[in-house]
Order: C-alpha cells, then structure tokens, then sequence
C-alpha cells in the first residue's frame, strides 16, 4: 500500500508516473531505510520539509548502489503528483538551493516541452555551488546552471533515463516558444544608452552633425532604432546559433554513442562467430585426431593381427618343412637299409633253405643231419 502511486494521479507519458523509474532502482529505493522512515505518509505540503534538509543531489551510490535521499523524494513526488503550481514554487525557490534542483527534476520527467523550456531556462542565471554524490559515494562540486544544462541536453541523469524532448529551435520554427532572452541583453542595451548619452567629442564643424547628434534629432532617433532592433536581432540570432550548436553537438554526441554501441554491438558478433568457428574447428580438430586415433589403433591390430598370422604361418611352414625333412630322411633311411639288409637277408634265406632254423627242434636236428648228408630239409 505505501508503494502505490495516488488513485488521484494521472498518467505521464502514457503509463504509471512511478514506471519512469527503471524497476530495478524502484525496488532498491522500496528497500531503502529513508524510504521507509523518512518518505511515509508525506504529503505535498511535508514533502517541502524534507527537501529543505537535503544536503546533496545524486543517484545511487556504493558497491550494493544505494539510492540517495534525493532520489527518493523524487520518487515520491511521482507517487504523490503534486499540482503544477506547487513544482513551479519548487523551482521559484531562491532560498533552498536544492529544492529548487528538485523541483526542476521532477518538472523534467513530467513537464511538457513548452513548460521545460519555460521554466528551466531561467535557471541558467543561478551560479550557486551544488555538492552530487556520485557512484563511488564521493562528493563533487558543480553548479546550479550546471545541472540544468544537463538536464536539457543529456537523456541519463541521477541514474535515470529522462524523457526525450524536442529541440528548442524546433518549437521556435512552430511558434509555440517564444525565442530566448539572455539576462545580458538588458545590459548591452543600458551600455548603448551610455555610449549615446555622452557628450560629443569636440571639433564637429559641420552644422549637419551637430543637428545629427542632438538629442531631439530624428535622424538620429531613426539610426537608434535601428541600431538597437539590429542588435536585438543579432543577440537572438546568437542565442538561437548556440542553442542551434550545442543541439548540433548533442546530436552528434548521441550519433557518435551510437556508432559507438553499434560498433560495439559488431564487435562483439564478431568475437562471438570467431569463438564458434574456433570451437567447430577445435571440434573438428577433435573428431579428426579421434579418428586419426581410431585409425592407428586400428593400423597397430591389423600389424599385431598380421605378426601372429605371419608368425603362425612361419611355424606351421617350419613345421611342413621339417616334416618334409623327416620324410625325406625317412625315404633316405629306406633307401639305404635293403642294400644293408640283403646279406642278411640271404643268410636267412639260406639258413631258413638249410631248415636248421626251424622251430621244432627235432626238426631242425634232422634237417642237420639231412644237410651233413647232403639231403633236402624237412618242410614240416
């Protein structure tokens, strides 16, 4: 409930006064201690109390960006709305310098351009020293007119992005604001009176000069006239070039941030597609040493396959070669052993032709007896 914007506020800009504040300062102000003790329950008329006892203007400040006590009477005026006339008395104010910066602020998130222009200009003549807190929580020294030029040429202050607003000479060519009158311009034109005023310098002779500068003279009156329309119209034209460069500078200013974003905003794709195509090629790099892996391993059991089989093949070659060896040997063997064993042979033969081998030894004593007579041997 104490965060909600007043039931009785209109719209700014087409949405919740409060939603001009980015979401995540809102809830670091909604957070806050000053917030919750000092900014509950105040009004338009105690809001004045507190922002007399502003020492210091700033956003956020510190490593957690705490807002500053500024910013939070800002974002209740948002939730508050005061009426227009109270937020001018803001800005009239001579006394309280930073009610007066407050009161100005304010007015540029909500006013209209007419009444930025109108109201913030002015301001431009107060030269009093302003104390702004910046994000490291150290004080800086600036100056009313200071402020106020930011506020009318920049789109960021006090950590919140400002309404966008048209450019000064743009309203003049519409003719919905008046050209602008420097506080100097009352001076130049007191300076000319004095240069006319003063006496003329001794020597004229010509009776025509000196009926020129009498002071009743219209001539001189006319030339006057003229004198002071050409410089009035110089000095706005002056205001209206600086007013139409500092625009110039600003625009270029944001063009170039822009560029520079945009730049950035490439730079960075770039550095993004470069980290993608060195990961697909470390990929590639990757799944082709795997492979290049896969292949060797598969080299290393094709030779390990081919020394067994070679191996194997040279055993059982050896095998059939010393094989073929005893064969060979054993042929050799058997071709040699009949020419050994042909004596022996016949002496078989012969002893078995005698018949005294036989096994029957009654036999084989008659066939001696038969041989020592010279008769065949018993068969039986």
């Amino acid at each position: 409930m104490a965060n909600r914007t007043d039931p009785l506020a209109k719209n700014i800009r087409g949405t919740n006064p409060q939603n001009l504040v980015e979401k995540i300062l809102r809830s670091k102000i909604y957070q806050n201690t000053y917030w919750k003790e000092q900014c509950f329950g105040l009004t338009a008329e105690t809001l004045v109390d507190k922002a007399m006892e502003l020492d210091h203007l700033g956003g956020t400040f510190g490593g957690n960006r705490k807002p500053s006590p500024f910013i939070c009477l800002v974002m209740k005026m948002l939730q508050i709305q005061p009426e227009k006339d109270i937020v001018v008395e803001f800005i009239k104010n001579e006394d309280y310098k930073y009610v007066r910066v407050l009161g100005a602020f304010y007015l540029r998130l909500t006013g209209t351009d007419i009444d930025i222009y109108r109201y913030l200009e002015p301001l431009y003549n107060d030269y009093r020293k302003l104390r702004r807190k910046l994000a490291d929580g150290q004080y800086a020294l600036t100056h009313v007119d200071e402020y106020i030029d930011e506020l009318l040429t920049t789109d960021y202050s006090c950590d919140i992005a400002l309404p966008r607003i048209k450019k000064r000479w743009i309203l003049e060519q519409n003719q919905t604001l008046e050209p602008r009158r420097s506080a100097l311009e009352d001076d130049f034109e007191e300076e000319e009176e004095k240069d006319e005023n003063e006496p003329l310098a001794t020597g004229l002779d010509d009776e025509h000069e000196k009926d020129y500068y009498r002071g009743g003279s219209p001539t001189r009156e006319r030339d006057r006239d003229r004198r002071r329309d050409s410089h009035r119209y110089r000095w706005r034209t002056l205001n209206r070039d600086h007013d139409y460069g500092r625009d110039r500078d600003y625009d270029r200013d944001y063009d170039r941030d822009r560029d520079y974003d945009r730049e950035r905003g490439r730079r960075d794709r770039d550095r993004d597609r470069d980290r993608d195509r060195h990961r697909l090629r470390d990929d590639k790099d990757y799944g082709r040493e795997r492979n290049r892996e896969r292949d060797r391993e598969r080299d290393r059991r094709d030779r390990e396959r081919g020394r067994r089989r070679s191996y194997s093949r040279s055993r059982s070659r050896s095998r059939d070669r010393k094989d073929r060896d005893d064969d060979c040997r054993r042929k050799h063997a058997r071709s040699a052993s009949p020419a050994q064993d042909e004596p022996k042979k016949k002496e078989k033969k012969e002893k078995k032709a005698d018949g005294t081998d036989h096994p029957d030894p009654e036999i084989a004593e008659a066939n001696r007896l038969r041989a020592s007579l010279g008769l065949k041997p018993l068969n039986c």
